[in-house]
């Protein structure tokens, strides 16, 4: 099933970016065809993959300029995975889109020709619930939550999933929470443990079992533009994240049947 996934959470810092670089290019090792969709302003995603954000066309231009997808869509320096850019400019974007029609299902009309080319769609969101990230939810099939093993992990969560919950009442009745990555877990404290047990019992099933660790080969990979499995393929975060990938795989195809 080809599949449109959102990466979110409300707070910041989580893991978001990381884990959808990382996550998608262990996927593309895996002969998977990836398209991500950077539809947070700061850009960062693109950074990741040492693409030059000024000097290329962007979301916002498939938003509010109307531009098609194909005139937008970048082939990344790694096989398997395109890109579509963006940069401060979407910052504007949410003011533009208040007097559209439809205006929360900019995205999901945009996108709906270009499922079917690829096995999974990624799309990395604000941290914030705004029109952006609706339009991400309107758009999707699943939800990937990132939660961090720190203090306050489940804060905004509340609000996040109650989010999620009107989405699917009103704009998107089959949209589904694909899992929870637990994410920057130390292994010598006490309090990742106490948010993993935490993240557990509340998501159950929904929570992966593979736990993506505080490494720093994670942090130094976007500055050398690569996802960490190139950076560092042998690093504990380059393992986390492959086999995340496969637990990723092996649950989309247990849905499936």
């Amino acid at each position: 099933m080809n599949k449109v996934i959102v990466i979110a959470n409300q707070k910041g810092g989580v893991g978001k970016t990381t884990t959808v670089i990382n996550l998608t290019h262990a996927l593309a090792l895996k002969e998977k065809k990836i398209l991500i969709i950077d539809m947070d302003p700061q850009g960062n995603a693109g950074v990741c993959f040492n693409i030059d954000i000024r000097s290329c066309k962007t979301i916002y231009d498939a938003l509010i300029n109307e531009l098609s997808l194909s005139e937008i869509i970048l082939h990344t320096d790694f096989s398997n995975i395109d890109f579509v850019p963006s940069n401060d400019a979407l910052s504007g974007a949410q003011i533009e889109l208040v007097n559209v029609i439809a205006r929360e299902q900019v995205l999901k009309n945009i996108l709906q020709p270009y499922i079917e080319k690829y096995d999974y769609i990624f799309i990395d969101t604000p941290p914030s619930l705004c029109l952006l990230t609706i339009n991400a939810f309107t758009a999707a099939h699943s939800i990937l939550i990132p939660i961090q093993c720190e203090y306050l992990a489940l804060e905004g969560i509340a609000q996040l999933l109650k989010t999620i919950k009107l989405v699917k009442h009103s704009l998107n009745p089959d949209l589904s929470i694909e899992g929870v990555c637990l994410t920057m877990y130390d292994t010598r404290t006490n309090l990742s443990k106490e948010v993993m047990e935490n993240v557990v019992g509340h998501f159950k099933e929904k929570t992966y079992k593979t736990i993506i660790p505080r490494n720093i080969k994670l942090s130094e990979a976007p500055s050398f533009g690569k996802p960490i499995t190139t950076y560092s393929p042998e690093s504990p975060g380059a393992v986390a994240y492959k086999k995340l990938a496969e637990e990723f795989i092996i649950k989309n195809i247990t849905v499936q049947q």
